[in-house]
């Protein structure tokens, strides 16, 4: 009888490290990056307001 479970083991957490952390890691990435998006824009239109310039950017 042959005990793999230690090979299955080791290919699951292969495949968590090559598909599952990347993927995480950039989604991440992609709501950091929209939060500070919106955080930068209201403050933008917020210190600017009245301005015609923030008229144009719409």
């Amino acid at each position: 009888m042959r005990d793999d479970g230690g090979v299955a083991g080791a290919i699951i957490l292969a495949v968590v490290l090559v598909v599952v952390f990347p993927v995480a890691f950039c989604m991440t990435g992609a709501v950091a990056a929209g939060i500070l998006g919106w955080a930068a824009k209201d403050d933008a239109e917020q210190r600017h307001a009245g301005s015609e310039l923030v008229e144009l950017n719409r």
